[in-house]
């Protein structure tokens, strides 16, 4: 036993190959039409979706007459800073997008927005989430002497756009959208329109702002707040909003579904100020800390959040208790998040520049840290072993979701089965493995009550939760041609590495 949790440990904090937790990631969206200075706007807007994507960021304008992009590796602050950037960037509509690698690697190639030439005119095209037929659909594509210039699923998407022999626009993106699986949340700009669909299951999430009378997409509600938009309404599950000089038109072109939004987004995604699928964020982190303190509180000085993301559940939780809430652990804002770093060792480099512990709280105190989720338990083992060198008598952990035993493949990066802690240990075991005196997690029936939904419907639940469950809203038709090939799991592209 104690062999096998060295091993597991070391396997966690040392891995062999700094790369083997495919990254399978979040990013996010913006579209403005028809408003002035349309490029500056969206930089707002992405800034405000920054958390969504830290490793590349590009906008699209359209003036008049031609499309502008640019795409660029690293946070939008960087890349699109300056006063020029509306002279770079004229138009009085745009899209942009902030990026994680989904089904591509970190290359420039990769970076959306995409941008296609067709018979009818230019479409640049962003797209949050994963589609789990892209490389049967490329395959297809790459048959019938389609070329790809990317490794990324969005591609697929302009591939099936183009080939469509339907007359419209409009009708032409319905084809295309038809043939895809996965969760998604897509902007699409044309000369004429500005496009948002939403996938059928409603997985990935994306919001109708408007400002000054103008409407705006977004991934969250947190970018209309940062341009002073109202919120209108969510975009709902499988529904198509068509933007023009005409005004909006609401499409819902695809088979009638039950909607199952991703309940990550309110574990660890979205912003604690963002309101998703009409629940506050930050309201239904806080009741998950609560209910995680009646489900496996123990005798404790201080109830201490690990940063940044755990913080309302750790008010939650000391407000059931009437333990002290305490900042025990000090974040440096300067550095990203560790969870979607695209490689392990940079994650391993993150959790050392970012956090720093505060003895002055910690020292001969019982501690009991609130995580949002664990999912390898590298961040944790290293979180508790700065708090107990801090002095710290006892180090408890409580996570304020269920354990994580399962992939995901609509756009969050979780490593396979293998690789997550929960899906290979018990709780008892875990709680070794990280080193703390005891160890919970917030229950599947905790986490639904609190989200004030009705408790779990296991014919058809109400949430995408398959990372908890094991039950994936939609088949995952790559895997199992992968698996019936007995060629791995993941069949891998092609393609020359970037310089």
């Amino acid at each position: 036993m104690t062999q096998d949790l060295d091993r597991w440990r070391q396997s966690a904090l040392n891995p062999r190959d700094p790369d083997d937790d495919t990254p399978r990631l979040e990013c996010g969206v913006f579209g403005v039409f028809d408003v002035n200075a349309a490029a500056a706007i969206t930089a707002l807007g992405l800034h405000a979706l920054q958390h969504r994507g830290q490793e590349a960021c590009g906008i699209a304008v359209f003036d008049g007459q031609r499309f502008h992009t640019e795409r660029h590796m690293g946070h939008v602050g960087d890349a699109f800073a300056g006063a020029d950037l509306v002279d770079r960037l004229p138009g009085h509509m745009a899209i942009g997008h902030t990026r994680y690698s989904t089904a591509g690697g970190s290359f420039i190639r990769n970076v959306q927005p995409m941008f296609a030439d067709l018979e009818a005119g230019g479409v640049a095209l962003a797209h949050n989430g994963n589609l789990t037929n892209f490389l049967t659909l490329r395959e297809q594509l790459v048959s019938e002497g389609a070329i790809f210039q990317s490794t990324s699923d969005s591609e697929v998407i302009l591939h099936l756009l183009a080939r469509s022999r339907k007359s419209r626009f409009v009708d032409r993106f319905i084809d295309a959208l038809s043939r895809i699986e996965g969760g998604y949340a897509l902007v699409a700009l044309t000369n004429k329109k500005l496009v948002g669909v939403r996938d059928p299951l409603g997985i990935r999430p994306l919001v109708l702002g408007e400002i000054d009378g103008k409407y705006v997409l977004a991934s969250e509600t947190c970018a209309l707040d940062m341009i002073g938009a109202r919120f209108v309404r969510d975009i709902e599950h499988g529904e198509m909003v068509v933007i023009d000089h005409d005004g909006i038109e609401s499409l819902k072109p695809f088979p009638a579904a039950r909607a199952r939004p991703c309940i990550f987004e309110y574990v660890y995604f979205a912003r604690p100020d963002s309101v998703v699928n009409g629940r506050s964020v930050y309201d239904v982190r806080k009741r998950m800390g609560r209910r995680l303190a009646q489900e496996s509180h123990v005798p404790v000085d201080v109830i201490v959040p690990v940063p940044d993301s755990g913080v309302p559940a750790a008010l939650g939780y000391a407000q059931e208790t009437g333990v002290p809430f305490e900042m025990g652990i000090i974040r440096n804002h300067y550095v990203g998040r560790t969870f979607i770093q695209p490689t392990q060792g940079a994650r391993e480099l993150g959790v050392r520049m970012k956090l720093s512990p505060n003895r002055n709280v910690l020292a001969g105190k019982r501690v009991m840290l609130i995580d949002d989720s664990i999912v390898r338990g590298t961040n944790s083992v290293r979180v508790v072993r700065m708090v107990r060198e801090a002095g710290a008598a006892e180090v408890h952990l409580r996570s304020a979701s269920p354990p994580i035993k399962w992939p995901d493949y609509y756009g969050i990066d979780m490593p396979d089965r293998e690789h997550l802690l929960a899906a290979n240990k018990s709780v008892e075991e875990i709680a070794k493995i990280l080193e703390v005196d005891s160890m919970g997690y917030l229950s599947v029936d905790g986490l639904y009550a609190a989200m004030n939904a009705d408790a779990r419907d296991p014919v058809n639940p109400q949430f995408t939760d398959h990372y908890f469950t094991g039950d994936y809203p939609t088949r995952l038709l790559d895997r199992e041609i992968a698996e019936g090939r007995n060629d791995g799991a993941d069949r891998q592209l092609s393609f020359l590495v970037d310089a």
